[in-house]
């Protein structure tokens, strides 16, 4: 499991839950229930990170709890 932190929320408009996770930018998941959710932000991370990689950005180390999340 990463160690990014996530902010989940629901959204009226999509129907779904939806995880952000702001260290990454744009890294973003949905699903049906929380828990989908959370599990296909795992999986997203770990897109996001190989493909930065891949591309050559810098990944920056988990830090935790934001101040303004």
């Amino acid at each position: 499991m990463h160690k990014y932190e996530r902010i989940i929320y629901w959204s009226e408009a999509d129907g779904r839950f939806i995880v952000e996770v702001p260290e990454l930018p744009g890294c973003m998941a949905d699903g049906k229930t929380a828990i989908e959710a959370l599990e296909n932000a795992e999986i997203i991370i770990s897109e996001w990170i190989e493909t930065a990689k891949e591309v050559g950005y810098d990944i920056p180390e988990p830090k935790g709890r934001l101040l303004y999340a």
